[in-house]
């Protein structure tokens, strides 16, 4: 699948650029909830690379679609995503 590119809605020139690859079967939720005033959230779909951008000290939380819930299955620290540009 293609990459998206998602820009949290922040004003600050410290965000860098970010990856994640759900390279796992199931669809994926991640989340940036740690931001004052904001909310972070998309669907991440197998084999799809999610590309946005964050403050470093940031964390991805990742939840596993299971039936009817979504079971937190991983926390990453944004500066572990970045990408090089």
């Amino acid at each position: 699948m293609g990459a998206t590119i998602d820009l949290l809605p922040l004003t600050e020139d410290k965000q860098i650029l970010c990856c994640y690859v759900n390279a796992t079967s199931q669809i994926q939720i991640a989340r940036i909830a740690d931001i004052c005033d904001r909310y972070f959230e998309r669907v991440v779909f197998p084999g799809q690379r999610l590309l946005f951008k964050a403050l470093p000290d940031s964390q991805l939380e990742i939840y596993t679609s299971l039936m009817a819930t979504a079971i937190l299955s991983e926390k990453i620290v944004c500066a572990n995503l970045r990408v090089n540009e």
